[in-house]
């Protein structure tokens, strides 16, 4: 062979294999938060009774969303007033890396379940929740969410279905589903049906209130309530303002009715979206709103005292890191190393009597299990 030809090849293993097996290296993206907000100390109640919980999932949400957000506010959050803290494994049944579907479904009914499964077991078979659960020992529940009522935690709550990509028809298990109070988005999925259902219409025939307003739902004084204002999900924080707090104190104010109590799952649903689509800007905007509604929910709790709060996740999405930042000035900078989920645990905050029981390392069903125990289900 010509030397030429040799060199040639020489140069070229030693030039492009070791570009070959490099990672592309992944864009740091920075956020400032401009206008950060306050936070105050909130004193838990001294009391052990329990005849309220709130769970409270930030999908997609890891310690490092979280610790992101604390230093973007300059070194608060309102999810700091929590007393214990604990870390939940998150894998599903066939699985490491899950889903909103198994995940929320591992939260809601206390089974590790197949990727993409909703409010099922492993076989198909439908799994009550706690929603479920405490209407039948004679206690109000109910949903805030800000995305679209077919999503997978919603339903994961309220539906079943092996997939949750069949949209339709997990909507339609709402009908039967027997919560006293829902908030969110998805009405295209209501009416104007291909089936020619009007599932608004279904709703009211059992019993149901259905503002397709905020302004209609402020108007509601009890009673039971289906809210959906909009077609699928609800607008970004810029444009809804601190809606999910208000529907979520509004679904509070109206379960709290019920003088046996309630189970109510809210839902800070569109921090996924944007791990997914590595937007920083928008990843924080929407953990903020998450956080502020923490705090709304957290001040409620601690009025009422005989309230558990609990905020986690289902999953991690994004594979956000912190790289860099200054806390004064509250600036992150921050890389994605996913568009899709990754395997870290997540962590558990609680505030309320009962809190004590959700320190320590366990599997995201066990939510479920200590949630029932509390409440007596």
């Amino acid at each position: 062979m010509n030397k030429r030809y040799v060199l040639f090849f020489l140069l070229l293993i030693t030039i492009v294999l070791p570009a070959l097996s490099q990672t592309p290296e992944c864009p740091s993206q920075t956020y400032v938060l401009e206008h950060p907000y306050s936070v105050e100390k909130i004193t838990p109640p001294k009391g052990h009774k329990i005849k309220n919980v709130i769970l409270m999932i930030g999908d997609g949400m890891s310690l490092m969303h979280v610790y992101s957000a604390w230093t973007a506010n300059r070194g608060k959050l309102w999810l700091d007033n929590c007393q214990y803290v604990g870390l939940s494994k998150t894998y599903c049944a066939n699985k490491l890396i899950t889903d909103s579907g198994a995940g929320g479904t591992a939260l809601s009914s206390g089974y590790k379940t197949n990727y993409h499964s909703v409010g099922v077991d492993t076989n198909g078979k439908p799994l009550k929740s706690l929603c479920t659960l405490a209407q039948e020992k004679g206690k109000s529940s109910g949903i805030a969410v800000t995305c679209r009522l077919w999503d997978a935690t919603p339903a994961d709550f309220c539906c079943h279905n092996v997939d949750r990509d069949k949209e339709m028809d997990i909507v339609a298990d709402y009908v039967n589903c027997g919560i006293d109070y829902a908030f969110g988005g998805g009405a295209a999925y209501f009416e104007n049906r291909p089936d020619g259902r009007d599932l608004f219409k279904e709703l009211q025939s059992k019993g149901y209130q259905t503002p397709r307003t905020w302004a209609d739902v402020e108007k509601i004084k009890s009673g039971k309530v289906f809210a959906i204002p909009y077609s699928k999900d609800t607008p970004v924080p810029a444009v809804r303002g601190d809606l999910l707090a208000r529907a979520s104190i509004k679904g509070l104010d109206l379960l709290n009715q019920n003088k046996k109590g309630f189970f109510m799952m809210i839902e800070g649903s569109q921090l996924d979206d944007y791990g997914h689509s590595n937007d920083l800007d928008m990843l924080m905007q929407e953990t903020h709103d998450f956080d502020k509604t923490i705090g709304e929910v957290m001040k409620w709790a601690a009025k009422d005292g005989e309230t558990l709060v609990v905020v986690t996740a289902d999953h991690e999405t994004g594979g956000l890191t912190l790289v860099d930042g200054n806390l004064k000035k509250g600036e992150i900078v921050c890389k994605f190393s996913t568009h899709e989920h990754s395997g870290v645990m997540v962590p558990v905050y609680a505030f309320g009597p009962g809190s004590e029981n959700f320190s320590g390392i366990y599997e995201n069903t066990e939510i479920f299990w200590k949630i029932k125990k509390l409440l007596k289900l």
